[in-house]
């Protein structure tokens, strides 16, 4: 077999409908517009993978009457996934019991939004970053041993990461960090480390973290389990959202600081694309 790469098509690249009278047609693309724009605002919902990488690339001015000002999305690059070696399949597949990921994991990295400055320090050697990078994000001593040894124990093979700041100040953090099976990251990190009710680690800089009840259920993506939580008041001079995302060996941490408030919209495209890329 040959390399394949998945590529996802913007709305605009869709097979065009027949022929139909002006008016219609008209009345047609202004629905599809609507359409488009409702479910984009309202969760960035996924109902497939076009879906969620149209909604990068689409303006505000596709719907007609609608004001031109930003309703917070950040302008991601076109994404596309990474091909597979020859003859691999997906994390997904039937005939990958372990849920391992065969392309690269440095190129399953959600890229920085246009205007943002990157955070060098999480480039890592030659895209590996060390652990310990990582672990800074944990705020206690004795967290960061447990959860140290728990990497070490469960068989941590790589972490790839990438970092940025947003042009309104919002500083985003991606890890991704790949173990022998699904089984693992799932049943060791995922399920035990990352409850319904909140982290059993407190981040760096945070104070009361709870689930966030206003995640979209219709942003789920097939294949990756996510538990998303907030910051709950009174905060710091920060406000923090964390996403913990695992799909089939891939447990991916996402986590948004902002002086103020960290707002939700840029925080939801971010999950959902990422979770999109290791999906």
């Amino acid at each position: 077999m040959t390399e394949q790469q998945t590529h996802v098509a913007a709305p605009s690249e869709l097979p065009a409908e027949p022929a139909a009278p002006p008016a219609v047609r008209e009345d047609r693309r202004a629905l599809r517009a609507a359409l488009r724009w409702t479910a984009a605002v309202v969760v960035f919902a996924v109902a497939g993978a076009g879906t969620a990488y149209g909604i990068t690339r689409m303006e505000r001015t596709d719907v007609p009457g609608l004001a031109t000002e930003s309703d917070g999305r950040w302008d991601y690059p076109r994404l596309t996934k990474p091909p597979l070696p020859s003859g691999s399949p997906g994390p997904q597949a039937e005939s990958n019991p372990a849920g391992a990921h065969h392309a690269d994991l440095r190129a399953l990295l959600l890229p920085a939004p246009k205007g943002a400055k990157e955070d060098r320090a999480l480039r890592g050697a030659q895209g590996w970053l060390p652990a310990e990078v990582f672990l800074k994000e944990i705020a206690e001593k004795a967290d960061r041993d447990e959860f140290r040894q728990r990497l070490v124990d469960f068989g941590l093979r790589h972490i790839a990461a990438r970092g940025w700041t947003a042009e309104d100040g919002t500083r985003t953090r991606i890890y991704l960090l790949q173990f022998d099976t699904a089984a693992v990251a799932d049943d060791r990190f995922h399920g035990v480390l990352f409850p319904y009710t909140g982290p059993a680690h407190r981040t760096t800089g945070t104070e009361n973290v709870v689930s966030d009840e206003t995640f979209p259920e219709a942003a789920t993506v097939a294949g990756v389990q996510r538990t998303v939580y907030d910051e709950a008041e009174p905060r710091g001079a920060e406000h923090d959202r964390q996403a913990y995302l695992v799909s089939g060996d891939v447990l991916a941490v996402v986590l948004q600081s902002r002086k103020g408030t960290a707002h939700a919209v840029p925080f939801r495209q971010t999950v959902v694309l990422q979770s999109q890329l290791l999906g």
